[in-house]
């Protein structure tokens, strides 16, 4: 008898953790290394919110809250759904976890059989396939190529949905690409799941707040309500408050759902950090000041770094609409060389050799389901973002 899982053997670990973690041993090896792979902003959490943990630990409210949310906080959540997206819920039809991550799994855990199918347009955020797989459904991956935007086409969502298609996982902006889609791309999309009832929609708003130019976002269920009864709208306080590390993801959608996500969460971590809880409730209800700051040093990095991606060799970078990723396409430095006569056979090789040669740490391509490209995260500083793009120029400058 094996002692691991078989479903364990499905799973891979997190490559984005991995190439995170091998730039840090680089850099504690006295390497100069420069990671771009991780997807926090470097921004510290506003001061208002770490008050508000402040006060939280001074008068006492340490203990155990309820399994899926503090009342303030639930209510502090259905009034930002209402405020910002339209969209009424009551606090029974909230769950609160610790961060997004645990939200969508939860979900997928209460919901997934075997045989059941999850429709994910590639690329994708690196969990999504492998929470399927943890909850014993498929993830059905469709690939959305740049020449599309990085964006599901209403012909693909139709295509991949068969009688086993239990959910679809909408990402916008997306975790790795940055894409954005307009209202009239998302209409487009929810009246082919209008004609679809038995596919549920579960959407990962998380950098909602993190749009530029003159982008509006928008979520499914705010653009057809026709799908409220059968969309869970999914967000968090991780990237638009920069308080990754407090670990706070929310959701709201029908009771039938919140209650047995509920219950996955008793049984497994029970309640999310009460102090964590308060910090989140006072940056949904606090000001909003930051976020609008944030938004415009984004947008600024986010120019800085498509212009000088580009002017790399064999390098093709996209302008985002929101997030803070760029995801170049890197078709034209496959099969060469690098200048310490590494081979390019595919975008993982791209980016070890990019790591080894220049210090750069990316996330290649396949990680995402979609290649060849890779991901930078330019939630660093304007010094920092130069130096990365100048070594990555050099690099393709002396592929052969």
């Amino acid at each position: 008898m094996p002692f691991l899982s078989d479903t364990l053997a499905r799973v891979k670990p997190s490559p984005t953790i991995a190439i995170s973690n091998k730039a840090r041993d680089l850099a504690e090896q006295g390497r100069d290394i420069i990671a771009l792979s991780a997807g926090e902003p470097d921004f510290d959490t506003p001061q208002n919110i770490k008050d508000a943990a402040k006060r939280a630990i001074d008068e006492g409210k340490t203990k155990y809250t309820n399994v899926d949310g503090t009342p303030q906080l639930k209510a502090a959540i259905c009034a930002k759904f209402k405020r910002e997206n339209g969209l009424d819920y009551k606090p029974s039809q909230v769950t609160v976890g610790t961060g997004g991550k645990q939200i969508l799994y939860n979900a997928l855990m209460a919901t997934l059989n075997p045989g059941d199918e999850v429709i994910i347009p590639a690329p994708y955020w690196v969990s999504y396939p492998d929470m399927v797989y943890l909850a014993g459904g498929t993830p059905v991956p469709v690939e959305c190529p740049a020449q599309t935007g990085y964006k599901l086409t209403p012909e693909q969502l139709e295509a991949a949905i068969t009688p086993n298609t239990k959910w679809f996982i909408f990402n916008s902006p997306s975790n790795p690409t940055g894409a954005g889609y307009t209202r009239d791309e998302l209409k487009a999309l929810t009246d082919v799941l209008m004609r679809h009832p038995q596919v549920w929609v579960m959407t990962d708003d998380m950098y909602e707040h993190l749009v530029f130019d003159d982008f509006e976002f928008c979520t499914p269920a705010q653009v057809e309500p026709g799908l409220y009864d059968r969309t869970l709208t999914c967000n968090g306080v991780s990237k638009a408050y920069a308080m990754t590390g407090w670990r706070i993801g929310y959701a709201a959608g029908p009771e039938v759902l919140i209650k047995a996500m509920s219950k996955v969460q008793s049984q497994s971590t029970s309640n999310p950090s009460s102090i964590s809880q308060w910090a989140a409730t006072e940056a949904l209800n606090g000001p909003q000041d930051y976020i609008v700051e944030s938004r415009k040093e984004f947008q600024r990095r986010r120019d800085l770094v498509v212009k000088m991606l580009n002017e790399a060799p064999g390098v093709r970078c996209p302008v985002p609409e929101g997030a803070f990723y760029v995801y170049p396409t890197i078709g034209d430095c496959i099969g060469k060389t690098s200048a310490t006569g590494i081979s390019i056979a595919n975008d993982e090789d791209f980016a070890n050799a990019l790591l080894e040669e220049t210090g750069v740490a990316v996330v290649f391509g396949a990680a995402f389901g979609l290649s060849p490209a890779f991901r930078v995260s330019y939630a660093t500083s304007d010094e920092v973002l130069v130096d990365a793009c100048t070594r990555i120029q050099t690099f393709c400058k002396g592929l052969k």
